[in-house]
């Protein structure tokens, strides 16, 4: 086995150790989207196509592009809810695993560090992102992510050295590179900036000729018209107060404009640096390693695009980030190990000039340092857990009160997606949301009862007083006095509404 060999199976053999520590029995749903993949998933498995089972009516989907789903699907159709649950948190594991041995040995193989660095460096960092506390909890519930890593790993590969078989041909290279780009974007559609990354790579810097380029191109685009096609089919069929969870991408634009630039930018930075620097007493300090540890990174993906395809295509990655209104934190999960790739090259790259050195190696060790401890304190407190834990015993108190409600019923709830799961009741999301620029806006009292009557909404669950349900309830008992009735109370102030209906 070569070394590269060597050092992708070490890769994956650890990160495989690490995140099986992961994985949990927590219901499907604790983190919303998770729940929202395995219903459809279900859907799919059932032969209801691509539709929100949940929800009143059915929808379409548009929200979510469809292979995950559909890679969930055997295991929803065939297995009981949990044990399918369990098997799609093995297969995120061994996914995540997978992605990182193959990002460690192309790493060794391309010298993607530069040719002077240590054999053990790049495995190293991949390695280490790979055990991220982030990353692990992301891997342990069914997120796309795993699967959006493995795909990106393979489309590096391919994009930068593409295999030499003797019966492939340049044209049926060019068609794998773009066959597994266009695999990333029907995973997460941010993964059209995989497919720009690698087509700008070949035409910008290894200087291939533009036909070549076009083929690569070809299935992106493809798939790209196909996905965009079917969300502008079918966005009539989602409620328009439902349209940031629930509708497309586009949606989301058109609310915030670009809005949300300036925050989103600003925010960008946030989840590393809580990362590595939290360990820093006084915001001060940490202000100091903070800016020229971003500028290492920013020169380091300034280096890395010129060696490969990833370079570019973690600039528009980024570039898409610092637009979107969203948290980055969990997009930034997908992609950890090459951004450490990425500042570790920068870092190199800047270690030639000798009046750099101590610098380059204090800003290296604060880093390195602060990850340990992050790294040493998650795993004492068991923090890859996350809140799951904590919802899943929440509503596992709750689910045999809703189990008792008629078949017919339809609740307003948060984490609707959990609560058809395992009630087998309709439900709908009953906090509501959008955005003026990068501002929430919330609806009022007079919107959202519109809403929920539009959706023959029967009964309301509060399944937490501190979510911003409680203050949207609190709206409604206020402007409609007797028009919720409360019908079952748990302990810690969470209620079971049920809507008066007016003769």
């Amino acid at each position: 086995m070569t070394q590269a060999g060597r050092a992708g199976v070490a890769v994956a053999v650890g990160a495989l150790a690490g995140g099986t520590l992961a994985l949990n029995q927590a219901l499907v749903g604790v983190f919303y989207d998770d729940g929202l993949y395995a219903v459809l998933a279900r859907s799919i498995a059932t032969g209801h196509g691509y539709s929100y089972l949940h929800l009143p009516g059915a929808p379409a989907a548009i929200h979510f592009p469809p292979l995950y789903p559909m890679m969930l699907a055997p295991l929803f159709g065939v297995l009981p809810l949990g044990a399918a649950a369990l098997a799609a948190k093995v297969l995120n594991l061994l996914l995540g695993a997978a992605a990182a041995g193959l990002v460690a040995w192309h790493a060794v193989r391309s010298n993607l560090l530069g040719p002077a660095v240590p054999v053990w460096l790049a495995p190293a960092i991949v390695l280490a992102a790979a055990l991220a506390i982030p990353v692990l909890t992301v891997q342990s519930v069914l997120f796309a992510e795993p699967l959006f890593a493995a795909l990106l790993a393979v489309t590096v590969v391919l994009g930068d050295q593409p295999p030499a078989l003797p019966r492939l041909s340049p044209v049926m290279a060019a068609l794998a590179v773009g066959a597994a780009a266009a695999l990333t974007l029907l995973t997460r559609t941010i993964g059209v900036a995989v497919g720009a990354g690698v087509v700008g790579f070949l035409l910008l810097v290894r200087r291939v000729h533009a036909r070549q380029a076009l083929v690569v191109a070809a299935p992106v685009a493809l798939a790209a018209l196909a996905w965009g096609w079917w969300t502008l089919a079918h966005r009539s069929a989602v409620d328009p107060a439902l349209a940031i969870n629930y509708g497309s991408y586009a949606e989301v634009l058109r609310q915030t404009g670009l809005g949300a630039l300036g925050q989103s930018v600003r925010d960008l930075p946030r989840p590393l640096a809580a990362m590595t620097l939290s360990w820093l007493p006084g915001s001060a300090l940490c202000w100091v390693f903070a800016v020229p540890g971003l500028a290492v990174g920013i020169y380091g993906l300034a280096t890395l695009a010129r060696r490969s395809c990833i370079g570019l295509a973690l600039i528009g990655y980024l570039t898409t980030l610092a637009v979107w209104p969203f948290p980055p934190d969990r997009f930034l999960w997908g992609v950890l190990p090459w951004l450490g790739l990425a500042w570790a090259a920068g870092a190199v790259a800047l270690w030639r000039f000798a009046r750099l050195h101590l610098p380059v190696l204090v800003l290296a060790g604060v880093l390195t340092v602060g990850f340990a401890t992050y790294e040493v304190m998650g795993f004492a407190r068991r923090g890859y857990a996350g809140q799951a834990a904590d919802i899943t015993a929440n509503f596992r108190e709750l689910l045999p009160g809703l189990q008792q409600l008629p078949s017919s019923a339809v609740l307003a709830t948060d984490d609707e997606a959990l609560v058809w799961l395992y009630a087998q009741r309709t439900a709908v999301p009953f906090y509501l949301y959008g955005y003026r620029g990068a501002a929430v806006v919330e609806p009022n009292a007079a919107d959202q009862r519109a809403y929920l009557e539009r959706q023959g909404v029967t009964h309301i669950l509060l399944a937490s007083p501190q979510s911003g349900s409680a203050r949207q309830l609190r709206a409604l008992l206020g402007a409609y006095p007797g028009w919720l009735v409360p019908v079952q109370r748990w302990p810690g102030a969470r209620w079971l509404y049920a809507i008066r209906r007016e003769r």
